[in-house]
């Protein structure tokens, strides 16, 4: 267990592959209708999207001030499915779907809207639990989705109600925190309407772009406990589709632009393992959005996207009307995902010629070596003085790697490793501080001050550090095979309104340097989101404000984690299923 003296984050750009083009297929249209969502007489007009409603815009600190909402309930289902006709025309032995669909429904939602979602487990054996991925679940830390954390499984055939307050908005993700559940298919977006930074005609939705195995992620969350090398993808899916490498079936996704109009694209990596780069032939993308972050607009021809991350681009549909290729890169050295399919793309095409099969490849990004950009300046600003970073032991988390003889992903020693019978939240409620040491527990006591925190990657993979409850400031990153951070490294760091995220990328044999503020009782994992790479235990759990955290549970909310938590441990008892991982 780590003890916390109050303390600093950052990270840093891109990435490469070859192309060349599968055969063709049948077109698919992926353009959804742009998304109303004010009223009339609403000032959220394409000529003025930064004004959202009276007294709210893209200038509003969304932490502190949060607009009226109405309520909104969504009822899912999970299933399990044999045999399975993907979407890139083969079989898959068995998939996990939300409401029978891959990827699972869109959850779309107003700024400040509450949201209700009963979900319903009917999956076989297997429990679940739903992480509403960047959700700051501001004092409502028991519904982050987390099991073995802030809750335990959802047993099969019973449902649980998450229940919690938007108070940010923008583009994000969701998908179940069991094991490496979500790699069988329960994902899904997540959009939250709000104010934006850019002027926009046409909202085209989300547009995930994942990784996408035969394999089950049970037969690879085994593979990797073999072999710190994780298999290639089978395939690369753009809004859940595309044609396999052999040509024999699938689609290719393809997005609608009209002549003339500015679009917004709402890009997610939901993958399990691949971190990569995007880009458009002929077009440029602008930036208005990281994760959750609203930020100035920034014109890229190519943007990173590391597992977890979302971009909120806009692209202009201003070049000669035609069919041009969206391209996904993957470096060279395979240490930010491989796949098999050489030269996954999707298809950019103009509504005033038809359909047809772009013939101009593109010409790959440079390879960044697997580092996402610093570059991107939030609206809302957030100040640090490095002052109050003193690097030492109490602030660093070390990772490392341990092969002998299964896989093992520890943080400063520990692989985390946590009780589903038994969440950490149980301690909390008990006043029970003798928390084991599987549970990687870092104790934050301080309150509403900034913590600062040196991760040292001590192995030669790149990491995409997720942490929830926070989105926070990456005030640095070195270079790949930089080494451990040292106290002349300080003068690197930037304080003066950097980069926010809830996803940045730790380098291979390197370091990044966050801060997030100690505003938020509750417990908050702090992971890697290769999902391979947690399984095996790469996460500590920030117990934040322990004292205060039992008193903003509610009666109703308390009752109802029991009560799962009773049918969980009924269920797991006599279920014969076996935990073959971290659990997360």
């Amino acid at each position: 267990m780590l003890s916390f003296v109050p303390l600093a984050g950052v990270l840093s750009a891109a990435l490469f592959a070859g192309f060349g083009r599968c055969a063709p297929s049948s077109s698919s249209s992926s353009q959804s209708d742009a998304l109303g969502v004010r009223g009339p007489g609403s000032c959220h007009t394409p000529s003025n999207r930064a004004c959202w409603s009276t007294g709210f815009d893209i200038n509003t600190d969304y932490d502190t001030n949060t607009p009226a909402g109405t309520l909104r309930t969504f009822n899912w289902e999970v299933t399990e499915h044999d045999n399975w006709t993907g979407p890139d025309g083969r079989v898959k032995s068995k998939v996990m779907l939300v409401n029978n669909q891959y990827p699972g429904p869109t959850l779309t939602a107003d700024w400040g809207d509450t949201v209700v979602i009963n979900i319903k487990n009917s999956l076989r054996l297997n429990g679940t639990s739903f992480h509403w991925h960047g959700i700051r679940q501001f004092r409502t830390n028991i519904m982050d989705g987390t099991n073995g954390v802030t809750e335990c499984p959802i047993p099969p055939g019973t449902t649980k109600t998450y229940k919690f307050r938007l108070t940010q908005y923008g583009t994000t993700w969701y998908h179940s925190h069991f094991s490496a559940q979500y790699g069988n298919g329960v994902v899904g977006a997540f959009v939250i309407n709000g104010p934006a930074s850019l002027p926009y005609d046409i909202d085209l939705g989300p547009y995930p772009i994942n990784d996408y195995y035969l394999k089950t992620a049970d037969e690879i969350v085994l593979d990797t406990q073999r072999s710190p090398a994780p298999p290639p993808s089978d395939n690369i899916l753009f809004n859940g589709t595309n044609i396999n490498p052999a040509g024999s079936g699938g689609a290719y996704s393809r997005i609608t632009l009209t002549p003339g109009k500015r679009h917004r694209l709402r890009l997610i990596n939901p993958s399990a393992e691949h971190n990569y780069q995007v880009s458009i032939v002929g077009h440029d993308m602008t930036v208005i959005a990281t994760d959750l972050v609203p930020v100035n607009s920034y014109t890229t021809n190519s943007v990173f996207l590391g597992v977890g991350q979302r971009l909120d681009v806009t692209i202009d549909a201003s070049k000669t009307p035609g069919n041009y290729w969206m391209n996904v890169s993957l470096p060279a050295s395979g240490l930010c995902g491989s796949s098999l399919n050489p030269a996954p793309a999707a298809i950019l095409h103009y509504s005033s010629v038809p359909n047809g099969i772009p013939t101009n490849p593109g010409t790959p990004p440079p390879d960044s070596g697997c580092r996402d950009s610093l570059n991107y300046v939030p609206i809302v600003q957030r100040q640090v003085s490095l002052s109050q970073f003193t690097p030492g032991l109490q602030n660093t988390l070390d990772v490392t790697v341990d092969t002998s003889p299964l896989v093992f992903w520890k943080i400063n020693g520990t692989s985390i490793d946590v009780d589903w019978d038994r969440p950490v939240l149980d301690y909390v409620l008990q006043g029970n501080t003798s928390y084991p040491a599987s549970e990687n527990v870092v104790i934050v006591n301080q309150k509403d001050v900034w913590t600062f925190w040196v991760i040292e990657n001590l192995s030669i993979v790149p990491h995409p550090i997720h942490l929830h409850g926070h989105d926070y400031l990456v005030l640095g990153a070195s270079a790949t095979g930089a080494g451990t951070f040292t106290a002349a490294d300080k003068a690197s760091l930037k304080s003066a309104n950097p980069t926010r995220r809830d996803v940045s990328m730790l380098p291979g044999n390197g370091w990044l340097v966050l801060a997030f503020k100690a505003d938020n009782p509750g417990n908050w994992l702090l992971h890697c989101h290769i999902a391979w790479h947690i399984s095996g235990g790469m996460s500590v759990d920030f117990l934040e404000r322990v004292s205060e955290q039992k008193a903003q549970i509610s009666s109703a909310d308390l009752k109802a984690y029991n009560n799962n938590c009773a049918a969980w441990r009924n269920y797991f008892d006599h279920s014969g299923l076996h935990k073959i991982d971290s659990g997360l």
